[in-house]
């Protein structure tokens, strides 16, 4: 008989990215919300957890740095790489990346529109995908959010 403090025990190791993995991050609170809630979706169907990659998530934070600071969104802005460029650059191996970008209030909004794009839901729940990267810069009460999704070679 499996007690209820073990259950806890090893749900929370199974979908939880380890203490000492977070403390070698940079994630703010916002980004660590999207990386639990990418990976709740993907397990509501039946898809392994992504894996933080640092990387990645430095291509994304930079990203979301500039959209903010031009205070728009798109997937390039003047003068900035292309996605592939920005993850190279940030030192990330892959060999299929995609991209979802958002402006939210919150998270919990830039997620919920996430799932509610045809595009940005199939994004998250590529099957073939199995590292991600987060960034998310607040400007002016908004959060500019930028998820980058990879297959690591």
């Amino acid at each position: 008989m499996v007690r209820a403090g073990r259950w806890v025990a090893i749900l929370f190791g199974m979908f939880a990215i380890s203490g000492a993995a977070w403390a070698q991050t940079q994630a703010t609170r916002p980004e660590r919300y999207l990386f639990e809630a990418a990976n709740r979706e993907r397990r509501a169907v039946g898809l392994p957890p992504l894996k933080w990659n640092e990387p990645l998530a430095i291509a994304a934070r930079v990203h979301a740095k500039e959209m903010a600071h031009q205070n728009t969104v798109s997937h390039r802005l003047p003068g900035e790489a292309a996605l592939p460029g920005r993850a190279a650059k940030a030192g990330a191996h892959f060999s299929w990346l995609s991209e979802n970008i958002v402006q939210s209030r919150d998270a919990a909004g830039a997620h919920s529109q996430f799932m509610k794009s045809a595009a940005h839901k199939a994004n998250l729940l590529d099957a073939d995908m199995n590292a991600v990267g987060i960034g998310v810069v607040e400007r002016h009460g908004q959060l500019f959010v930028v998820e980058d999704f990879a297959q690591r070679k």
